[in-house]
């Protein structure tokens, strides 16, 4: 698997943190139906969205429960305050949820979160319900790549893209290939010889508009490539030496069509649904495979775990570090009766203590800073190691072994590093780094 470009690895970031978002508003219930959805495709007025809001607040007012009338009311006021924030809608869209919502506790929270989507929404939504509506931005997050088509026969070629439910045809051209024919004689192996010659530069033209097309700054731009046609050549493109590695690397799929054009590029898409769905669940296995491969080779250009990541970060030797993307190991910064700072690591609802304790006086240690996510500081502090951040999921068979028998951490490193003789890092102690249970198993 390719090393993603720093741009990538940020927008994977921005998209796990959408994830995570998204997944505390869906499952977030509120106090009656205070949980207000407002969703504004592109080019929409924040004028008009004020006026519904102002209609809205009048039809509330009539809602016979006071309780369920004044958080609704309430929610409404918020909603209008946070509108009041933007001069016009962003370029992709804005969505507001606001909203009482219940805490685990039974309790209310007040929350409002005002999001510009990472890519263009064209859904417009305004909800006033006991749930907040996420569904539009979560099939912003399934449809997040483009995938490139080559569809090719004997009629001509066309390049096109898929992203999410957009395909658009990027370029197309007609070919006029010469046809077989029943004459004998001499004149067969000239014909024959002249039938070939065509259909190699019509490849070659088709390789070269191919590298055009789906090849920039010497990067490929698609996430995979299908290849489709109604007759052999989409093979002899696929086997022939014209056709660029970089290109065939990313062919996920080659299929057969009934037509050419525009009708077998809509069959294309249909016929390759399935593997387009799971690219980057091959991407995700083979990933982990890699990782796998350092440990049973023993190459010691591994570690897993709190305790041995971190060390291995602060070394400058993690090459790719390796998070799952529901971790929910917390960073806690700590004082000591000393003044020192303490990082200690723990899991929600652990009941263990003594971690926190400072051991000089048996009393707990202050908390120096508010407690934090530990995915969240690895997204803001990976840069400062030199590594590449991977998020990945326990939905393979692989991602699960990585979950439950690593602790979903761990780093493909530089060079080798042996652990074992290192100790703990000078100054620090073992509850610095926690201990092997912190490390999410």
């Amino acid at each position: 698997m390719c090393a993603r470009s720093p741009a990538q690895t940020d927008q994977a970031i921005e998209i796990w943190r959408y994830r995570k978002l998204l997944t505390m508003l869906a499952t977030s219930r509120g106090a009656g139906t205070s949980c207000i959805t407002l969703i504004l495709p592109p080019r929409s007025q924040i004028s008009q969205a004020s006026n519904l809001l102002t209609t809205e607040y009048g039809t509330a007012s009539n809602i016979k429960s006071r309780v369920n009338r004044l958080s609704v009311l309430s929610a409404i006021t918020s909603t209008q305050q946070k509108l009041k924030l933007y001069n016009r809608v962003p370029e992709t869209g804005l969505c507001l949820f606001v909203g009482t919502i219940l805490n685990e506790e039974g309790k209310e929270k007040k929350i409002a979160f005002d999001l510009t989507p990472f890519k263009p929404i064209n859904t417009s939504l305004y909800m006033c319900d006991s749930r907040f509506h996420v569904e539009a931005l979560e099939e912003l997050l399934e449809t997040d790549s483009k995938w490139g088509f080559i569809i090719i026969d004997g009629n001509g070629s066309l390049f096109g893209t898929l992203s999410g439910n957009t395909r658009e045809v990027v370029h197309k051209f007609s070919v006029d290939l010469p046809k077989k024919h029943g004459r004998g004689g001499q004149s067969a192996l000239r014909f024959s010889r002249l039938r070939e010659e065509a259909r190699r530069n019509y490849v070659r033209k088709v390789a070269e508009l191919a590298v055009q097309h789906f090849i920039t700054a010497d990067k490929v731009n698609v996430a995979g490539l299908v290849l489709a046609g109604s007759a052999e050549l989409k093979t002899d493109l696929s086997g022939s030496d014209l056709f660029d590695p970089r290109l065939l690397a990313k062919v996920v799929k080659v299929v057969d069509v009934s037509y050419g054009g525009e009708n077998g590029f809509n069959q294309a898409i249909e016929l390759a649904a399935d593997s387009l769905a799971n690219v980057k669940f091959v991407q995700e296995k083979r990933l982990i495979q890699k990782y796998f491969d350092e440990i049973a080779l023993d190459t010691g250009k591994y570690c897993f775990g709190i305790v041995d990541t971190l060390k291995a970060l602060d070394m400058g030797a993690v090459e790719t570090l390796i998070v799952w993307e529901n971790l929910e190991t917390v960073r806690n910064t700590l004082r000591n009766a000393a003044g020192e700072e303490i990082i200690v690591f723990s899991n929600p609802g652990e009941k263990d203590r003594e971690k926190f304790m400072d051991k000089s006086t048996g009393l707990e240690m202050e908390q120096a800073a508010e407690p934090q996510p530990l995915l969240e500081w690895f997204a803001e502090n990976y840069k400062e190691f030199g590594a590449t951040l991977e998020f990945v999921t326990n939905k393979s068979q692989e991602g699960s072994q990585f979950v439950k028998g690593f602790g979903g951490i761990g780093g493909i490193l530089r060079y080798k590093v042996a652990f074992e003789d290192l100790g703990d890092l000078e100054g620090d102690d073992d509850e610095f780094y926690g201990s092997e249970d912190d490390s999410g198993e």
